[in-house]
């Protein structure tokens, strides 16, 4: 699946890199020929589109480099690092394009369009605009940030040129020159689109609320095991796109054999690994007690107490030890109080309820 798509997005940016080549080429012959300001500033665009292009292919080649020493989990966060790469020639063609417009709105000089010129330029809107959905509807089947980034790019660009061709078309009907005011707007909402980019993939990079459809996936799968009392703890960690390693913490029952808890471990493995492409690299275990009612009394009593509270949203890996007289259990904190703040509510009141027994509270954020 992983050398597949990794062909995609080669395939896919050798595509753009020839188009936007060849586009640059030709808006920039047929600026200097007809003194255009703004199908100059196409054909730079164009060439900053062919150099996103060939960035992507370079990162997709060591993103896909095998795991070693140096870097054990591989390189495909090299992607996030090439989007930020787009997102600054996004951000520079956006500036340079702004400083020209302006450049000729002050010092004025009109272009001189013929009709076979516009009828040209309409067709290279037309194929800008393919080339953009292209790489926009690729970059969506193979999740790839870097090929989103340069969809973005292109339909940018594609407005572009759109603009250039309505203006040379009033400029022909009424002799009005807008091209220079166009770029103007156009090199705004360019640099906006870098900045977009860029923001978005600094997200990636410092990391997010997991996806919940993924996470609600792997629950899902955990629990079909018939052993599995409940499934906490679940995290994601991202190291490119569509790779993911992931830790959780199960519930099983106190009479489990250690043995049986590893051969459990190493089916679900498995098994996530075949259903979702995610890697279990960590398994916990949380004891449930099943050999004293009274354990389970005051699990009830203590949960509900806790869930008392707006902030506390989860109660589990609770366990009971009646005979050295303990508590010891997670709760799943909001983000809405201090982490010390809720632990020293939370023991105030179990202590109350059982003050003969040790607690033990492990706080955990709502991931």
């Amino acid at each position: 699946m992983l050398k597949n798509r990794g062909k995609a997005i080669i395939k896919t940016s050798i595509i753009a890199i020839l188009i936007n080549v060849f586009l640059a080429i030709f808006n920039a012959i047929l600026g200097l020929f007809v003194n255009s300001i703004a199908l100059i500033l196409d054909a730079v665009n164009n060439l900053s589109d062919a150099l996103s292009s060939v960035v992507t292919i370079i990162s997709e080649k060591i993103a896909s480099k095998a795991p070693d020493k140096k870097h054990p989990m591989g390189y495909g966060r090299i992607e996030y690092i090439s989007s930020m790469i787009i997102a600054a020639l996004v951000l520079y063609a956006g500036i340079t394009s702004l400083v020209e417009s302006v450049k000729k709105i002050l010092n004025p000089s009109p272009a001189s369009y013929t009709i076979l010129s516009i009828v040209v330029i309409g067709l290279a809107v037309v194929v800008k605009f393919i080339l953009g959905n292209y790489v926009k509807e690729q970059s969506k089947k193979i999740n790839s940030t870097a090929l989103i980034a340069s969809g973005f790019d292109a339909l940018f660009d594609a407005i572009l040129s759109f603009s250039v061709f309505l203006s040379a078309i009033i400029f022909t009907i009424w002799g009005i020159s807008l091209e220079a005011y166009i770029g103007i707007i156009i090199s705004i909402f360019m640099i906006k689109a870098g900045i977009e980019i860029m923001l978005s993939t600094v997200d990636d990079l410092i990391g997010h609320r997991a996806d919940h459809e993924m996470v609600e996936r792997i629950k899902e799968l955990v629990s079909e095991e018939e052993q599995v009392l409940g499934v906490y703890d679940l995290a994601l960690f991202n190291y490119g796109p569509n790779k993911y390693y992931s830790s959780l913490h199960v519930e099983l029952p106190d009479k489990m054999q250690v043995d049986e808890v590893d051969m459990l471990t190493r089916k679900l493995q498995h098994k996530i690994y075949k259903k979702t492409g995610v890697i279990l690299i960590a398994l916990g275990v949380y004891s449930f007690n099943t050999k004293d009612k009274k354990a389970t009394e005051i699990r009830k009593t203590v949960e509900k107490k806790i869930l008392s509270h707006d902030w506390a949203l989860q109660v589990h890996g609770f366990y009971c030890d009646i005979d050295k007289i303990s508590l010891r259990f997670d709760v799943v904190l909001s983000f809405d109080i201090k982490i010390e703040d809720a632990l020293k509510i939370i023991n105030k009141e179990v202590k109350d309820l059982y003050p003969d027994y040790k607690i033990q509270i492990v706080p955990d954020l709502d991931l």
